[in-house]
């Protein structure tokens, strides 16, 4: 089997493409990705190199390089998106170009290939603001950019549906741990990092508001789990936990009581997003879900100093 994975070299790619390589089925392993975030720790590390993998440098909306890509393909992983961060007041189209219409290329290229089988990675963000946990079935209503055009890719995906073997569209919520192609700026990676090396964290509000997290080496190994598998087309929600900041802060101090813990606009609207689980994506591997204070501590461990 071939299999292909946009956005390979990033945080969650990464780590993907290390379960992958589990799979004695898999004979060829191609990585497509523009390294728009400078994500060079994927060729780096204490793993063996492994000659399956090929790299291909690419865009996500470069059609005719999307195209030579995929040729002998028959899984796809799509992960390539321009990530939530602090830019996307400034940047609004970037979102709108990358994570929506590079995804129309993407199903462009797939319609016209031998691909039977697509695994498209949402977000938990196209929920939008939830006072309740949200399944797979409800309404949309995705409150930023980012969520927005995550949204609207998951529309061109589901074109396929009618056309492909196997298709899932998977809301992942926000990932956390140590990988190496980290990413800094989730919520619980920055909060360690900050208490561990700064001695400081800072939260926005009063910490009260809730989002979902899941693990990224679960995470991983769920998706990752998908090649063969027995799931049916549609729309997944893949979390490990939803908590609120307060929550997360009160395991940090367990962890490092001596940090300082400053709280600023503190009356800025809450905002919640939370997600219900998947029974069907968490059969698929046989490992518990690790608590939080352990994850971290082991999180912390990985820390050079």
């Amino acid at each position: 089997m071939k299999i292909l994975v946009t956005g390979g070299c990033g945080y969650l790619g990464t780590e993907l493409i290390h379960e992958l390589l589990r799979n004695p089925a898999i004979e060829e392993l191609r990585v497509y990705d523009n390294l728009s975030r400078g994500a060079h720790a994927f060729f780096l590390g204490e793993r063996a190199m492994d000659t399956r993998v090929k790299f291909i440098e690419g865009d996500i909306l470069d059609s005719r390089r999307l195209a030579q890509a995929i040729d002998g393909v028959e899984l796809v992983y799509h992960l390539a998106a321009k990530v939530n961060d602090q830019s996307v007041n400034q940047n609004t189209h970037v979102y709108e170009q990358v994570n929506h219409w590079g995804t129309a290329e993407l199903t462009y290229a797939i319609e016209r290939s031998d691909v039977e089988h697509l695994v498209y990675v949402s977000s938990s963000s196209v929920y939008g603001n939830s006072a309740e946990p949200q399944d797979e079935s409800a309404v949309l209503r995705p409150d930023t950019v980012y969520g927005i055009s995550k949204m609207r890719g998951e529309k061109h995906v589901q074109r396929l549906f009618r056309n492909l073997k196997s298709c899932q569209i998977i809301r992942c919520a926000n990932a956390f741990g140590c990988s190496r192609s980290m990413r800094m700026d989730g919520v619980i990676n920055r909060f360690l990092f900050d208490a561990n090396f700064k001695q400081k964290i800072t939260v926005h509000g009063d910490g009260s508001q809730y989002r979902s997290f899941i693990h990224i080496e679960r995470a991983a190994s769920i998706l990752a789990s998908l090649v063969g598998a027995d799931v049916a087309k549609g729309v997944y929600n893949l979390v490990d936990r939803t908590i609120n900041l307060n929550d997360i802060i009160e395991v940090l101090v367990q962890l490092l009581p001596d940090m300082e813990l400053i709280y600023a606009d503190q009356n800025m609207p809450k905002r919640d997003v939370k997600l219900l689980g998947n029974a069907v994506l968490d059969a698929l591997v046989d490992q518990p879900v690790v608590s939080l204070v352990d994850s971290l501590a082991q999180f912390k461990q990985r820390f050079a100093f």
